[in-house]
């Protein structure tokens, strides 16, 4: 029984990250221009990812990005800053968007 709680709360605790960092999407309004699959307004999380993988410094980007918007990326729609979004929520954010595959 001991054994069984443990592994349900290692999954639990494995899972969380990611579903804390879809939720911390929603909650800051990321989830209105960006979808995780597809392009909505601005780029799907997974086209983000696989543009900047194994770039080292994209987290910081985008988290600056996040923060303080930025355009001609993706196209001639810019996205607007994000005065409600933290620096530590962005880099948190930033890497949620990174771990998309």
């Amino acid at each position: 029984m001991k054994r069984a709680l443990l592994i349900m709360a290692a999954m639990t605790t494995l899972a969380a990250p990611a579903m804390a960092d879809e939720a911390l999407a929603k909650a800051k309004n990321c989830m209105a221009c960006h979808a995780i699959d597809k392009k909505l307004v601005g780029p799907s999380y997974k086209d983000v990812a696989k543009k900047y993988s194994g770039d080292a410094k994209a987290a910081d980007m985008l988290a600056g990005k996040i923060m303080k918007g930025g355009s001609g990326v993706w196209g001639a729609i810019p996205m607007p800053a994000n005065p409600q979004v933290s620096e530590a929520e962005a880099k948190k954010l930033a890497a949620w968007v990174l771990s998309q595959k």
